[in-house]
């Protein structure tokens, strides 16, 4: 059941906070992402999942994803859509 918080969060089943509108840029977690450990580890063992099989590991995380990336969008993305 979704309950409206703001007019840019609402809450789905009583702990999950769902995002709508532009994504704040964050050069912290942009670094954190790609030089992370874990990430390294199963880059190099070669343990990736292929792509679309999201599902399979985390079901409850694939659903969320999937939500966020069609309410929400990344002003970098947008300004290199307008300055082509």
């Amino acid at each position: 059941m979704l309950s409206c918080r703001t007019s840019f969060e609402r809450t789905i089943k009583g702990d999950v906070t769902m995002k709508i509108g532009i994504r704040k840029p964050s050069l912290k977690r942009r670094i954190k992402a790609r030089t992370s450990v874990k990430r390294n580890v199963v880059h190099r063992a070669g343990i990736k999942m292929p792509r679309g099989s999201g599902w399979a590991r985390n079901p409850k995380k694939f659903a969320y994803n999937k939500v966020y990336r069609r309410t929400s969008f990344d002003l970098f993305k947008l300004f290199k859509k307008l300055f082509k």
